[in-house]
Order: C-alpha cells, then sequence, then structure tokens
C-alpha cells in the first residue's frame, strides 16, 4: 500500500433523488460537465450513473451513457469506470447494456446479493419534486438488491473476460472479501485487485474505524500485495473514513453518489468541491494524488484508446 493515492468521484449515483439536492447532476449535460470538473479538481477515475434527464430517475439505457461519456474522455484524461449496480429493481441485462455498448476500463462490481436500504432517507422530506422518488426510497425496505454468485460470474465472463474491462470490486461486508477470493482462486480475475470497502449503508458494515482495520486486515490476509485498498463512509462519514484510508495506503472516493455534503448541514454545490477537500487533506498529509495516466499503471488498465466510445 505505497505510492500515489487515488482519488475516485462517483458523480450522481443512482440512490439520491433530485429532491435532496439541487445540484446533483441529472441531465448528459450536467453529468459530463460535473465529472469534467472533478477530474480537473484531482480525481483520476469518475465513476459513472445515468438519469433520465426529464425526472432524475436512475437508467442504465446505453444512448444516455453515450450522451455523455464521449464528451467526457474529449475533455479529460481520467478513467472512465461504468457502473453494473444500476438502480434499485433493475435486472442484471439492464444494469449490462452500458458496458455492452461502451466496452469501458473499469465498471463496478458489488460482490454479493444484500439488504441496501435507503428508506430512511424518506422521512427526511415531506414534499417531493418527482412521484417516483419517494415510493423509490422507501421501497428499498422490503428489497433485495441481488448479485449471485452467477451474476457475479457472468460480469466477470462478459464484461471482464470479453472485453478487457476490469473492475472496482465493492464489498459491502467482509464476507464480500471471500466472495471475490473465491472467484480469484477460481482463475476469473486476475490482479491486480481495486477493492472499494463501503461501510455505512443499511445492510452492509457500519461506519466505525475498526471496522475499516478489520476489512484491511482481512483483505491483506486474503490477496496480500495483489491489490488496491480503497474505501469511502456513506453520508457524514465521508471525509472521515476518506482520511483514515489514506493514512492507511489506500486510495479514496468521494461524490454526490456517497455524499450530499461538504460539511455538517451545508450541501456540497458540485463534486469537484469534494475532490478538492479530499485532495487537499491528502496533500496536506504529505502524499501525492495520481495522475489518470498512474492510475492506469497502478491498476493495470487497457487504456483509453481501447474503449467503445
Amino acid at each position: 500500500m505505497t505510492g500515489k493515492v487515488i482519488i475516485t468521484c462517483a458523480v450522481t449515483g443512482g440512490i439520491h433523488t433530485p429532491t435532496m439536492s439541487p445540484h446533483l447532476p441529472i441531465t448528459p449535460q450536467e453529468i459530463a460537465a460535473s465529472a469534467i470538473e472533478a477530474a480537473e479538481a484531482g480525481a483520476a477515475i469518475i465513476h459513472l450513473h445515468a438519469r433520465d434527464p426529464e425526472t432524475g430517475r436512475p437508467t442504465q439505457n446505453p444512448d444516455l451513457f453515450m450522451q455523455f461519456l464521449p464528451r467526457i474522455k474529449q475533455s479529460t484524461d481520467a478513467v472512465l469506470n461504468l457502473t453494473t449496480g444500476g438502480g434499485l429493481g433493475m435486472t442484471l441485462d439492464e444494469r449490462l447494456a452500458p458496458a455492452h455498448r461502451a466496452r469501458p476500463e473499469v465498471t463496478s462490481l458489488n460482490m454479493g446479493s444484500m439488504n441496501f436500504s435507503v428508506a430512511q432517507l424518506g422521512s427526511r422530506f415531506t414534499e417531493w419534486k418527482h412521484e417516483w422518488e419517494k415510493p423509490y426510497v422507501e421501497g428499498s425496505w422490503k428489497t433485495i438488491y441481488p448479485n449471485s454468485f452467477d451474476m457475479i460470474e457472468r460480469i466477470m465472463v462478459e464484461v471482464g473476460r470479453a472485453y478487457g474491462t476490469r473492475f472496482e470490486f465493492e464489498c459491502y461486508d467482509i464476507g464480500h472479501l471471500y466472495n471475490l477470493k473465491m472467484f480469484v482462486d477460481r482463475g476469473l480475475v486476475d490482479p491486480p485487485f481495486f477493492i472499494q470497502g463501503i461501510f455505512g449503508i443499511a445492510g452492509g458494515m457500519g461506519a466505525d474505524y475498526d471496522n475499516l482495520m478489520f476489512f484491511k486486515q482481512t483483505a491483506d490476509r486474503l490477496f496480500g500485495s495483489d491489490y488496491r485498498l480503497s474505501s469511502f463512509g456513506i453520508g457524514k462519514a465521508q471525509m472521515g473514513f476518506l482520511t483514515m484510508t489514506a493514512l492507511l495506503g489506500g486510495n479514496v472516493r468521494v461524490g454526490l453518489e456517497d455524499s450530499l455534503y461538504i460539511g455538517r448541514g451545508r450541501l456540497a454545490r458540485s463534486n469537484a468541491e469534494q475532490v478538492a477537500k479530499i485532495r487537499r487533506i491528502v496533500e496536506e498529509l504529505g502524499m501525492e494524488i495520481a495522475t489518470p495516466a498512474e492510475a492506469r499503471a497502478m491498476l493495470g488498465l487497457k487504456g483509453g484508446d481501447a474503449v467503445g466510445f
């Protein structure tokens, strides 16, 4: 766990809704502009979801992805990382459609099925901009996010092996590390493994620093020097977890997908504002941030000239 710190920025996600922040990028133009600003602020990797431009609802329509992916690529050298998680209630075929169209350098890959609830956010608002928002948020209380072993294998084969795409392995629990190790032992993915620990979502690991330490110890034991650690805490835990991860020699992820705030009670005005904050923290701790080229070398990526957009 030595070297420069990779900053990932997750610019819009599939959890927060338009009512929750006026700064959440919705249209392809807004997503592209926010991603470019985040890259200019220091993010080497941009993690991308799409939204219906009229309602803001998460969508995996590949035509919408293709409205912002080329623009971001033309304006920055950042690594573009597409979601295979999509949004709540989507089928696997829906979730994979953008990756099949774009053949990106990186996609996210959730390493297990789980309870995944953001229902608590529903009680914070009495008026909603769109009819879909409240049922979408509150409905997460009674649904399960599915990623069975068969589904994980399909993503590894149909996206990873097919296109040379590598993965941001999203691990919401310690068991997800063991799930990844099982697929490593089967030879379906190769090092270096980019492992993203996610803390604070209802249904996953709590946002406690002891959990982060144990997560790293477990990953060290299972993967040795074959992985790159990254992690983040949801909501108010965001910056503390990022700082701790950097001190442990890992990499960091910010963005309005993970937290809408820049400080206590203050909404972030942009993704770039969060990137600038963690960059300042990292550099004041005496570390350097990685450029996109350095991130590609650290993660063994195929390069931006080998994608489908």
